[in-house]
């Protein structure tokens, strides 16, 4: 008897979706066909590297994916669940049984800092970590640079450039890496003192020019170049294809990452709002989720229940130059405590996890259902929604 193979269409080739469509293997009746407007898998943790040229950030799909997923360069403008279609932009449609939506995150650079558009770069994706590398090269060595944002992206960003002998200054909205522990915090801050940075903490940029960027309380610091390192933000793609989102504009899903309106969505990654509360966007959840997604798709074409996600944190990692960096561990629900491993050790075990990221997804094309990741149990959420129909305020 012959089956007509499920068709599943992963929109966005991250670490998500890159290992949910290898994930999908696990059936032969399932044809994959996964979109990205990029010909190449971009290793996002190194973006920071690849503007210093410290290091590369791309990765040919042809060692990443399994056989069998079908690579489509292209972007996608709509869902279109009515007619089971996915809009392209290049005019095409792709029909579906499901959607994996993976499109990812963006920079978060607001429109409501004035000049912050114009002037600032941002460093969350490929083209405008290319256009800022690109900058760089033509920029003095001691020209003064601004990064705005104390988190991972912000310190990582600006230790690598203070390594390279630059004049660098950090502004932190609130504290110095918001997210570890009071110890690895201070760790951070002594690197940064020693290494020339000056780090400004609870510091609001109110506008950005040229060649300054301007304080809410109306001082003003020279900065030839400022970086845009202060959050991420989503693709649109879920609200223009009419499904609801959360108010950052993740798909607003269930605790199997089945969307809300349409159970032949699912989501997975930082564009995922299960029960309307995400998990951290992050390369660490990114690939469980993916799992999940592919493994809630399989479920339904198979008749059976799909699992909730269980995914448990430990920590996370942060590289302060080429050799030094900070494990900080955390519980499981993400947590930061009081304990890291920082140095030259905290260093290799940031660049393990980061080679881990994408040697995961060669395994899953390897062998599919092969990925492993720390159970966390059932997540104590007060769910966003109650049914498919009615959303709670």
């Amino acid at each position: 008897m012959h089956h007509t193979p499920n068709k599943v269409v992963v929109i966005g080739g991250g670490y998500a979706g890159t290992l949910a469509a290898n994930h999908l293997r696990m059936r032969p009746d399932v044809d994959i066909t996964l979109v990205n407007p990029r010909p190449e898998f971009v290793d996002r943790v190194r973006l920071h590297q690849f503007v210093a040229g410290t290091g590369e950030a791309t990765v040919d799909y042809g060692t990443l994916l399994g056989e069998g997923v079908r690579l489509v360069v292209d972007s996608v403008t709509r869902i279109d669940t009515a007619a089971r279609a996915v809009r392209l932009a290049s005019g095409s449609a792709l029909d579906y049984d499901y959607v994996i939506y993976a499109v990812g995150s963006t920079a978060a650079v607001p429109t409501s800092v004035p000049g912050a558009a114009e002037f600032a770069f941002d460093i969350a994706e490929f083209e405008p970590a290319r256009r800022l590398r690109a900058r760089l090269a033509d920029l003095p060595l001691d020209a003064p640079v601004t990064v705005v944002g104390g988190g991972l992206t912000g310190i990582e960003t600006a230790a690598e450039l203070a390594e390279q002998g630059r004049r660098v200054t950090l502004v932190c909205g609130q504290t110095l890496a918001p997210s570890f522990g009071a110890p690895g915090r201070r760790h951070i801050a002594k690197w940064m003192s020693r290494h020339g940075v000056a780090v400004i903490e609870g510091a609001v940029v109110s506008e950005v020019r040229a060649d300054a960027v301007v304080f809410a309380d109306g001082g003003v610091r020279t900065s030839a170049l400022t970086i845009w390192a202060g959050g991420f933000g989503v693709p649109g793609l879920a609200a223009a294809s009419g499904l609801r989102t959360d108010a950052l504009g993740r798909l607003l899903t269930d605790e199997a990452l089945t969307s809300v309106d349409d159970d032949r969505i699912i989501a997975a990654g930082d564009a995922a709002a299960p029960s309307g509360q995400p998990l951290r966007m992050s390369c660490y959840a990114a690939g469980p989720l993916g799992a999940q997604a592919a493994n809630t798709v399989l479920s339904r074409i198979a008749g059976t229940e799909p699992t909730v996600i269980n995914l448990g944190f430990s920590g996370a990692c942060v590289s302060i130059g080429r050799r030094a960096g900070i494990r900080q561990f955390a519980r499981k629900d993400d947590t930061a405590v009081n304990a890291y491993i920082g140095g030259r050790m905290g260093a290799a075990i940031k660049e393990m996890t980061c080679k881990l990221a994408v040697s995961r997804i060669r395994r899953e094309a390897r062998k599919p259902g092969s990925v492993i990741y720390l159970k966390g149990g059932p997540r104590p959420v007060t769910p966003a929604v109650t049914d498919r129909g009615v959303a709670l305020s």
